[in-house]
C-alpha cells in the first residue's frame, strides 16, 4: 500500500508539473556536443574546437546562447525567488587593440530569442524604448569594454549588475582580490585571454556575489557585492545564458565552459580540457622556401585585382545595419581626395575634439564639412559614436545634417552638409567688418534655431537633450538661415523620463545655474542656454565679457539692469545702428530673460517659445526676479518697479504663462519682409 502510495505521489507531481523532473543543473566544460542543448540566436556559433562565439567582428552585430528550456528560478508558493550558482570561462578577443566593442552579459530572461533587442550599448538585451521598463524581466551582469555615458557607464572595463535596464544597479571596475590582500587588482576584460567568473545568489541573505579572476581559484573576496531581492524582477521560470554585441567597433566574445545550479553551489569546470582560444596561424617561409615567391606574388596580383572588381561592383552598397543608423559610410580614400591630403588650407576650424576641413566629394563635387576626430581627444571615440548611431538619425530644416562617417583605424571623420556662411558667432564678435546682420536677419536664425530645438525636445522619437547650445554652434547656410550643429555632448532620453546625474558639460556662460546642483541635463537647461543666445543675439556681445567692467561682466545682469532702469534698448548692438523695430527687440530681449531664470520651471518651454516667436502668444507683461516685485515694461520710457538684489547673477520669472494684453511678435514684425518667418 505505501508503495502504490508513493508512486501515486509521484505520478501527481510528474502530470501536474512536468518541469520538476528536468534537471536544474547544467555542466558544459566546452561545447562540442551541445548542439541540442545551446539555443544559438544572432551571430552565435558553436565552432569545431567546441567554444561557443557569441559575436565575430562584424559591425553591430548581436549573439545570443540559452538553455532552450526554461528553468523554474522562483518558489510558487511563496513567490520567493530561488538561491542559485553560476561560473564561466570567457575571453574578449577585440578587433583593434584596447578598444573593445561592445561587451557581453550572463543573462535570465523571459524568452531565448529577446525580440526586439539591439546591439551596440544594449549588449543584444534590450532596446531604447524598453529599457528601464519594470515589466521586461531580464536580469543581468553585464561584462561592459565601452564607456557609454548616456547609459551612466563608469569606465569602459567594468563589471554591472542590471536589473530591467542597462544603467546598471551597481557596477564596479574590473578585477580581481587576492587572499590576504585587500587591494583590486585591474583585470582588462578585453585582454583576449581567459577570465573565469562565478555568479552568486543567496536568496536568504538577498546577496548576488560577482567574483572574477585570471585564475582558477576562486577568490574569497568577491569584485561586486550587491543587496537585493530578485523576487520582483523574476517569473518562476526563466531562461538562462548569455548575450554580446559589436558596435562600430567589434570583438569576438567566446566561451570556452559554462556551470549552472539551482538551490546549490556549480560544479567547477575542469580548465585542463576545455578548449583553447583561436590562435592566428603563422607561416613558416623557411619551409615554403624561396620555389613559393612566385606564387606568392602571383596570388597577391589575382587577390589585389579580385579585390579591386569586387570594391568597384560594391562602391554603393551600403550594408544592412547602417541602415538603422541613417548616414552613410564614405570610402577613406574619397574623404582624403575630397579635402586634398587634410591640407591647413581647407582647415574651417577646430575645438578640442578636432578639426574641421572643407571639401568636395569626388565625382559630385558636393561641398561638405569633414571633421576628423582628433587621437588625443579623451571623448573622441565616444563623440563620435553618439553622432552617428543616435543624432545621425535626426532630419530638420533647422539642423546641420550629418551625412555619414568614415573610420580608419584611429582615424575618425563625421561628414556634414557645408554651411557656406559659416557660424554665428564670427557675424556677432570676431569678423564685424564682414558683414553685419541685419535685425530680420537675426530674427529668422532665432526662429531656426528655436524650431530646430523644439523637434529636438519633443517632436522625435526620443528627447534630445544639446547640452551646448551656444552661437559658435548655430551655422548659416547660403540663405543665413540658422542651423544648430555639433551634437557631441547631446544626451538622448526616453519621452517622459528622468534623467540620471552626469557630468556637467558645455561652455560657461550658457549653463543653468541648477546643473552645478544636480548634474543632472534637461530640457529646461537647453532652454537656459537658449536664452543666453537670444540675448548675446540681441546684444552683439557673448553672455560673459572678460574685459568688460564689473557691474557689465554678465551679459544677464546688464540687461536686467537696463530693463528695470526703463533703458532696454541701451543693450542693443550698436553695429545696428538703431536699424531694428524697437518694440520686437524688447520682447526679443523680454523672452531672453524669461528664458535665463533661476528657477527651471519658470522658464517656457520649447513649444512655448516658438509659440512667442511665431505671435500665437502674447508675452507677459510682467517679470519676476528673485525676492523683487514685478517688473512692468523695461522699454524705453518705462519705469522701474520694486526692488532688485545686484549681486544675483540671473532671474527668475515665473508668469510667462499669464495672460497678457500686450503685442505679439508678430504684430510688432509686421514691418518686416515675410521671408523672415519659420512657418
Amino acid at each position: 500500500m505505501a508503495a502504490k502510495l508513493i508512486i501515486l505521489v509521484w505520478g501527481f507531481y510528474f502530470f501536474v508539473d512536468p518541469f520538476l523532473c528536468q534537471s536544474q543543473e547544467l555542466y558544459f566544460n566546452g561545447f562540442q556536443h551541445s548542439s541540442n542543448n545551446i539555443s544559438l540566436n544572432g551571430a552565435a556559433e558553436i565552432q569545431s574546437s567546441g567554444i561557443l562565439r557569441l559575436t565575430n567582428e562584424t559591425f553591430r552585430i548581436l549573439g545570443h546562447a540559452f538553455y532552450p528550456s526554461p528553468i523554474r528560478l522562483k518558489n510558487s508558493t511563496t513567490g520567493k525567488s530561488l538561491s542559485f550558482s553560476t561560473n564561466f570561462a570567457f575571453a574578449i578577443v577585440p578587433e583593434f587593440w584596447k578598444l573593445g566593442g561592445h561587451g557581453f552579459a550572463f543573462a535570465m530572461a523571459p524568452s531565448k530569442e529577446l525580440p526586439g533587442a539591439l546591439p551596440s550599448q544594449y549588449l543584444g538585451l534590450l532596446n531604447a524604448s524598453d529599457n528601464g521598463n519594470f515589466t521586461d524581466h531580464v536580469i543581468a551582469v553585464e561584462f561592459d569594454t565601452v564607456r557609454d555615458f548616456e547609459l551612466d557607464d563608469i569606465n569602459d572595463n567594468h563589471v554591472g549588475i542590471d536589473l530591467n535596464s542597462l544603467i546598471s544597479n551597481a557596477s564596479v571596475p574590473a578585477g580581481y582580490f587576492t587572499d590576504g590582500n585587500s587591494t583590486l587588482h585591474n583585470l582588462s576584460l578585453k585582454s583576449g585571454r581567459t577570465i573565469l567568473a562565478w555568479i552568486d545568489y543567496d536568496s536568504v541573505n538577498n546577496e548576488l556575489n560577482v567574483t572574477l579572476s585570471p585564475s582558477s581559484t576562486k577568490p574569497r573576496k568577491s569584485t561586486l557585492s550587491f543587496n537585493v531581492d530578485l523576487s520582483p524582477y523574476l517569473d518562476e521560470f526563466m531562461y538562462v545564458g548569455f548575450s554580446a554585441s559589436t558596435g562600430l567597433l567589434a570583438s569576438s566574445h567566446y566561451l570556452m565552459g559554462w556551470s549552472f545550479k539551482v538551490g546549490g553551489e556549480a560544479l567547477s569546470l575542469d580548465l585542463s580540457s576545455l578548449p583553447s582560444l583561436p590562435v592566428p596561424k603563422k607561416t613558416n617561409l623557411s619551409i615554403l622556401g624561396l620555389s613559393m615567391a612566385a606564387i606568392f606574388v602571383l596570388i597577391f596580383a589575382v587577390s589585389i585585382s579580385a579585390y579591386a572588381i569586387w570594391q568597384w561592383k560594391n562602391r554603393n552598397v551600403i550594408e544592412p545595419w547602417e541602415l538603422d543608423i541613417g548616414p552613410r559610410r564614405f570610402p577613406y580614400g574619397d574623404l582624403t581626395k575630397a579635402t586634398k591630403g587634410f591640407r591647413d588650407k581647407d582647415l574651417l576650424g577646430f575645438g578640442g575634439s578636432g578639426r574641421v576641413y572643407k571639401g568636395f566629394l569626388p565625382k559630385s563635387d558636393t561641398p561638405v564639412a569633414i571633421k576628423r576626430i582628433s587621437n588625443e581627444s579623451k571623448q573622441g571615440l565616444r563623440e563620435f559614436m553618439s553622432e552617428i548611431e543616435s543624432i545621425g538619425r535626426l532630419h530638420h530644416r533647422n539642423l546641420v545634417q550629418l551625412l555619414g562617417w568614415c573610420r580608419r583605424q584611429n582615424d575618425l571623420l563625421l561628414v556634414y552638409d557645408f554651411m557656406p556662411n559659416g557660424s554665428l558667432d564670427k557675424y556677432l564678435f570676431d569678423e564685424p567688418k564682414k558683414m553685419i546682420l541685419s535685425w530680420a536677419q537675426r530674427f529668422n536664425i532665432i526662429k531656426g534655431v528655436a524650431s530646430g530645438l523644439l523637434y529636438l525636445h519633443e517632436e522625435w522619437e526620443q528627447t534630445v537633450i544639446h547640452r551646448d547650445i551656444k552661437a559658435a554652434n548655430v551655422l548659416l547656410d547660403a540663405d543665413f538661415n540658422g542651423r544648430l550643429g555639433d551634437f557631441g555632448l547631446a544626451k538622448l532620453l526616453k519621452h517622459g523620463s528622468n534623467p540620471s546625474t552626469t557630468r556637467v558639460v558645455g561652455t560657461m556662460g550658457y549653463l543653468a545655474p541648477e546643473l552645478t546642483k544636480t548634474g543632472k541635463p534637461t530640457t529646461s537647461a537647453d532652454v537656459f542656454a537658449f536664452g543666453a543666445l537670444l540675448l548675446e543675439v540681441a546684444c552683439g556681445r557673448r553672455p560673459i565679457e572678460p574685459k568688460a567692467m564689473p557691474e557689465d561682466l554678465i551679459l544677464v545682469d546688464l540687461v536686467w539692469d537696463r530693463w528695470r532702469e526703463g533703458a532696454i534698448l541701451d543693450v542693443m548692438d550698436r553695429k545696428l545702428m538703431g536699424e531694428y523695430d524697437e518694440m520686437a527687440a524688447v520682447a526679443v530681449l523680454k523672452l531672453g530673460l524669461m528664458c535665463s531664470a533661476d528657477d527651471p520651471l519658470a522658464r517656457p518651454t520649447m513649444r512655448q517659445v516658438v509659440r512667442y516667436l511665431q505671435g500665437e502668444m502674447d508675452l507677459p507683461e510682467m517679470l519676476i526676479p528673485p525676492g523683487g516685485y514685478n517688473v512692468k515694461k523695461g522699454g524705453s520710457g518705462g519705469e522701474a518697479g520694486g526692488e532688485f538684489k545686484d549681486d544675483v547673477h540671473s532671474y527668475q520669472s515665473s508668469h510667462f504663462e499669464k495672460a497678457s494684453t500686450g503685442s505679439t511678435i508678430a504684430d510688432i514684425e509686421a514691418g518686416l519682409s515675410s521671408s523672415i518667418y519659420i512657418r
